[in-house]
C-alpha cells in the first residue's frame, strides 16, 4: 500500500512538472524596469494606449502654441513626437500633466486680459466722484437712450478705445474702474463733460 501511494504521488509529480514548465514558457517576460506594465492588459492595448497618450500630448502642445499666437510646424511636431516616443509611459504622463497645467494657465491669463484684465493702474479719487455723478456708482446702469452704459457711462466707441470688448455694463466693476482710469490718464475729465467738471 505504501508503494502504491508513492507510485501515485510520483506519477502526479511527473505529470505536474511538464505542466509547470509549459506554464513557465507561456508566462510573460519580466517587465523592463524602465517601463510601466498595466496588469491585465495585453501588449497590444499598452501600445495603443501609448499612441493615444502621444496624440493627446501633441494636441495639447499645438493648443499651447496657438494660445501663444504661434503655430506648431510639421517639422517641430515630428521632432517632438520622436522625443516623446523615447519616454516611458510614466514620464510621458508626467510631461502631459505639466503641459496641461501650462495650457490652463495660458487660458486663464488670456481670459483675464479679455474680461477684466485692464492693466493695473492707480485709480484716481476723482473717478469715484465721476462714477457717483454719472450712474450713482452702479456698474449695470444704462442711460435712457441706451447709448451710455456702466458705472462711468461709456459709449461703445470710447469703451473700445481703452481696450474694452462687448458691453461696458456687462463687464466687471473692477474692469470698468481700470478702463476708466486708463481713459482718465489719457484724456483727463474731458470724456465726462458734465460730471468731470463738477
Amino acid at each position: 500500500m505504501r508503494s502504491r501511494t508513492l507510485g501515485a504521488v510520483c506519477a502526479t509529480c511527473a505529470v505536474a512538472v511538464p505542466a509547470s514548465a509549459e506554464a513557465q514558457a507561456q508566462a510573460p517576460a519580466p517587465p523592463d524596469p524602465g517601463h510601466d506594465i498595466v496588469l491585465g492588459q495585453s501588449p497590444v492595448n499598452i501600445v495603443y494606449a501609448h499612441k493615444l497618450a502621444l496624440k493627446r500630448h501633441l494636441r495639447l502642445e499645438g493648443r499651447r502654441q496657438s494660445l501663444r499666437g504661434q503655430r506648431l510646424s510639421l517639422r517641430e511636431r515630428d521632432r517632438l513626437g520622436a522625443e516623446l516616443r523615447s519616454l516611458t509611459p510614466r514620464r510621458l504622463r508626467a510631461r502631459t500633466r505639466e503641459l496641461r497645467h501650462d495650457v490652463r494657465a495660458l487660458r486663464r491669463k488670456i481670459e483675464r486680459e479679455r474680461h477684466g484684465g485692464a492693466p493695473d493702474i492707480p485709480i484716481p479719487p476723482a473717478l469715484a466722484a465721476i462714477a457717483r455723478c454719472e450712474s450713482g456708482g452702479n456698474p449695470r446702469a444704462i442711460s435712457a437712450g441706451g447709448t451710455y452704459r456702466g458705472k462711468y457711462q461709456f459709449d461703445h466707441a470710447t469703451w473700445a478705445s481703452v481696450g474694452g470688448d462687448g458691453d461696458p455694463a456687462a463687464a466687471s466693476e473692477s474692469e470698468q474702474d481700470r478702463r476708466a482710469a486708463l481713459l482718465y490718464k489719457r484724456s483727463g475729465a474731458t470724456p465726462w463733460p458734465v460730471c468731470g467738471s463738477a
